[in-house]
């Protein structure tokens, strides 16, 4: 492991926050690294692996793919391409019958950023404080946390910031130059904080009260990580823009933008991607899609979400300050600073992530199993209790 770690260490660009451990293997909720010690993975790949590392499924469907075609731009058309938009399609929120296929949850937000400008002529984008909505440029102008934004200033102009769940303030933040309001339903790296449902539905009425179109940000939130397929589903909200990646393809790189009956003038050769819908990731799409519907991965997830965080909620530690979440997208707010505590957990065979300074986040595989969860709750009591 200590070669792989100078290796690495000699080529990579320092931008990464690394740990001291190189994992080779994954199966289903459970990686293992190079000298073949066994974690139970609460990272998941930042929230990736929802159908488990090396789905048998998925892994069956990039073989088979690979073998006939891997990549075709959106140039021409494609079969498994076209069989993925039309499933996508059907089990996606109403009101939703377009697609736009790209690569990651930043390219998927970057869509939605210049189609919602496109559609209404407007520059003004209103995004919520704590919100995290990736790093390329247009992204980043929209995330609200200084030390991602302030290395990178100027950045794209046209963006401000409302507090988290306070109607009043996007009520005079909104106005005619505003072309959409950007949300997540439960903010995940500012702190996992889901929103109020009736200040979400209050935002779409504003929004139709102004012209505005809605964004809602469901890389995180998306297929069934918070016990629903869509995390709108909870509340009935409708977006005009959905956007998703993280574990859409089962762990295959990919991103999309769903769109709604308001986005307009999407002329074609105003926006593309190389990669986006390559044939490859669209087979891997299609299978964890199948496996996720196929095995009610949703209900899964809140039900293993429900006894996690009434478990946590009951660990009787003053470090605690809230547990926090939905479904199987877990926060646990600390009094202290959480790196310590998450190195304890690696030395306790689970990996977990933080959300700011003091927040133990949880974004395990929803394949995760109950006897593996009460493991990962069991250490974490351990590690908060010492």
């Amino acid at each position: 492991m200590e070669a792989t770690i100078k290796l690495e260490q000699s080529h990579t660009s320092g931008v990464y926050p690394k740990r001291e451990v190189a994992i080779v293997r994954g199966l289903g909720a459970r990686v293992w690294d190079e000298e073949g010690r066994e974690y139970i993975d609460c990272v998941g790949g930042h929230g990736v692996a929802i159908v488990g590392h090396c789905n048998p499924a998925v892994v069956r469907a990039i073989c088979e793919q690979a073998q006939r075609l891997i990549t075709c731009p959106e140039v021409f058309y494609n079969d498994v391409r076209a069989r993925y938009m039309e499933c996508l399609i059907q089990v996606a929120p109403e009101g939703f019958q377009r697609v736009y296929l790209c690569n990651s949850g930043a390219e998927s937000v970057e869509a939605a950023l210049k189609f919602a400008r496109l559609s209404t002529g407007r520059p003004g984008i209103i995004a919520a404080m704590r919100g995290f909505h990736g790093r390329t440029m247009g992204a980043l102008s929209a995330t609200w946390e200084p030390k991602y934004r302030e290395p990178f200033m100027p950045l794209v102009p046209g963006f401000s910031h409302v507090p988290y769940n306070n109607i009043e303030a996007m009520e005079q933040a909104l106005d005619e130059n505003t072309a959409a309001v950007l949300l997540e339903v439960v903010q995940g790296e500012g702190g996992v904080n889901p929103a109020d449902g009736d200040y979400l539905l209050s935002v779409r009425d504003l929004c139709d009260r102004v012209g505005a179109l809605l964004i809602i940000d469901e890389v995180q939130t998306g297929f069934g990580r918070t016990g629903k397929l869509f995390a709108v589903e909870h509340y009935n909200l409708r977006a005009d823009l959905l956007c998703l990646a993280k574990g859409i393809a089962g762990g295959v790189p990919m991103g999309a933008t769903l769109i709604g009956e308001r986005v307009q003038n999407l002329e074609s050769g105003l926006h593309g991607s190389t990669f986006g819908g390559n044939a490859l990731a669209s087979a891997a799409a299609l299978a964890a899609l199948d496996f996720l519907l196929a095995h009610d991965l949703p209900g899964e997830a809140a039900r293993k979400g429900a006894w996690a965080m009434e478990r946590l909620r009951a660990i009787n530690a003053r470090i605690i300050r809230e547990v926090r979440g939905m479904g199987l997208m877990i926060g646990i707010d600390l009094r202290k600073r959480v790196t310590p505590y998450l190195k304890a957990l690696m030395d306790e065979g689970v990996l977990a992530l933080p959300a700011g300074s003091t927040v133990l986040r949880l974004l395990p595989p929803l394949v995760i199993t109950d006897e593996e969860l009460s493991i990962v709750c069991d250490a974490i009591e351990r590690v908060l209790t010492a």
